[in-house]
């Protein structure tokens, strides 16, 4: 292809590679070597600089190394969409396929695999006219073709995944529509789409549209609103949007189809942006995980001036995943939402015991109507253990009596007791055992109680049961997990509550024998996913949660 064939800001492909993508940012000399050259801006990081060479700059790469210079035979402008069908569906293996098709034996090694009906398979696929879906992912795909030519070639197909190509202009994505009637989903993610968007006709048959690191924004998709009447799936992940910016209102009106809107791995970090969302009356998922939200909160009438529904009343899907939830406060709003049943809260602080965050069990107990918590099923037999767990404390803190409860809510209730939950310590560290401290703490608290049958009672005189733990004697297990340390049987001792950390791991020493070794200590609890390190030696066994049946590992200092 010779220079004047490319333009800056097409998009191409490296020539027999069509995964290394990029664009054209300078045609012309480089000083010191012969010839026209290509500048190309990849989009990986793998190249040579940013742009400039020898202290002379020919244009600005986006980072310090997605630059490169080359040469037009060694660059790809990409085929057309009939030119990669053909290629997909009736061209023959190649080796390179064949070699790609293997299982791993038990040895970790690869086991060539043939495909039984391979022939039948490809036959049918080929018959373009039968095919109701087509991957073209990665084939260079820069423009759809003669016009006229896809539709008859095409005339039932309903899904098109186009990922990884060179399509940026709009326009040949609305040639794309309109020759394919039948097309509901249109995947076009990795396809840096331009700014403006031009002679976009109405797409009135796409439900799914996946625009995943597009370059999308908000701006643009309210201008691709207007094109997409019967959306009901839009997927905009790793777009880098920050903002959403209704064009004449508080908050987005229209997509009244719109189901499911994906905003993961973007850079929203403001609740309020999400409160804009909250009037779309069909959303039943909102994906938004791996963003920079901090809190949470149910928007008020002060907020929403037009408001006529309730906010967020259809949505049942909620995706909050690595985010910065750190307030118990965001995940207790959580319960305002009328119809949400599925949460996603991994990888906040919040939901961390790791880092301060609560457990499982306490989420269920807080969440009220949840029913897939991250991505796990809350069966009923959980909820109730999580529920009576979380009562559990009040015992042990004010005295409570176990009137209502039935055998089996009773033997979890006290089996609660004698492993003092990670949760217990948490509360004990936070609240003097006032009603309101307990009240703000668990706002849920007295609902529970009422439900499960639990009634308050003033502490007994006589110093017996729970009360009396902190101040008597603890059963511990001792188990060594240290590396040099080698096989010990496990240890059950009783030792006061008093017990310093300090001095329990001079008592190991002693316990198992160990010379020269300088040991740390965990606790081990149900609830908890990871061990909780002891690291204050002066503190007691009761002040960092031990409890009477408690585990404690036994390691040693890397």
């Amino acid at each position: 292809m010779q220079e004047n064939e490319f333009r800056l800001g097409q998009r191409v492909h490296s020539a027999g590679d069509p995964w290394r993508i990029g664009t054209v940012r300078y045609l012309g000399p480089v000083q010191g070597y012969s010839g026209s050259w290509v500048g190309v801006d990849w989009d990986s990081e793998d190249a040579k600089h940013d742009g400039s060479i020898n202290g002379v700059r020919y244009f600005q790469a986006k980072s310090e190394r997605s630059g490169s210079f080359f040469r037009t035979h060694n660059l790809s402008s990409g085929i057309s969409l009939i030119e990669a069908l053909r290629l997909r569906y009736q061209g023959e293996t190649t080796e390179e396929e064949e070699d790609e098709m293997y299982v791993l034996s038990a040895s970790n090694k690869r086991v060539s695999i043939q495909l039984l009906g391979k022939e039948k398979i490809q036959d049918k696929l080929s018959r373009f006219e039968e095919l109701t879906g087509a991957s073209l992912s990665f084939l260079g795909v820069s423009s759809p073709g003669f016009s006229g030519d896809t539709g008859s070639l095409l005339p039932n197909l309903k899904e098109l995944d186009l990922t990884g190509n060179l399509l940026s202009d709009w326009k040949d994505v609305g040639t794309i529509c309109k020759e394919l009637p039948m097309l509901q989903a249109l995947n076009l993610s990795y396809n840096l789409m331009a700014p403006d968007i031009v002679e976009l006709p109405q797409l009135k048959n796409i439900r799914i549209l996946v625009l995943n690191h597009t370059g999308v924004n908000w701006t643009k998709v309210e201008i691709l609103k207007t094109s997409l009447p019967a959306i009901e799936e839009l997927h905009l992940m790793g777009n880098s949007i920050s903002t959403i910016d209704p064009p004449a209102s508080f908050t987005v009106q229209g997509f009244d189809s719109l189901r499911l809107l994906n905003l993961e791995d973007n850079s929203i970090a403001d609740w309020k942006e999400i409160i804009k969302l909250s009037l779309l009356r069909s959303l039943e998922q909102l994906h938004l995980n791996k963003n920079n939200l901090s809190c949470i909160s149910y928007p008020d009438h002060d907020m929403l001036d037009e408001q006529t529904d309730k906010p967020f009343q259809n949505l049942r899907c909620l995706l909050l995943g690595n985010n910065n939830l750190e307030d118990l406060a965001s995940i207790d709003t959580l319960n305002l939402f009328p119809k949400l049943v599925d949460i996603r809260l991994s990888d906040n602080p919040v939901a961390d015991p790791g880092r301060g965050g609560i457990p499982r069990f306490v989420l269920i107990a807080r969440l009220a109507k949840v029913e897939v918590l991250n991505g796990s099923e809350v069966r009923p037999r959980e909820r109730k253990e999580s529920e009576i767990r979380v009562l559990a404390y009040a015992h042990k803190n004010e005295g409570m009596c176990l009137a209502g409860l039935d055998e089996e809510s009773e033997e979890l209730y006290l089996g609660t007791l004698r492993k003092f939950s990670w949760y217990i310590r948490l509360v004990m560290s936070k609240m003097q055992g006032s009603p309101e401290d307990i009240q703000r703490l668990h706002p849920r608290f007295l609902e529970l109680k009422s439900f499960h049958g639990i009634e308050d009672e003033k502490p007994s005189s006589g110093g017996t049961g729970p009360q009396k733990m902190a101040s008597g004697f603890l059963s511990i297990i001792l188990k060594c997990v240290g590396a040099s340390i080698g096989e010990k049987p496990l240890l059950t001792k009783k030792l006061p509550g008093t017990t310093t950390v300090g001095k329990l791991k001079i008592l190991c020493e002693s316990f198992f024998k160990l010379k020269s070794v300088k040991l740390k200590l965990y606790l081990q609890e149900e609830g908890s996913p990871f061990p909780i390190l002891l690291d204050d030696e002066m503190a007691s066994l009761i002040d960092v949660g031990v409890g009477n049946e408690s585990t404690i590992l036994v390691d040693e200092e890397s």
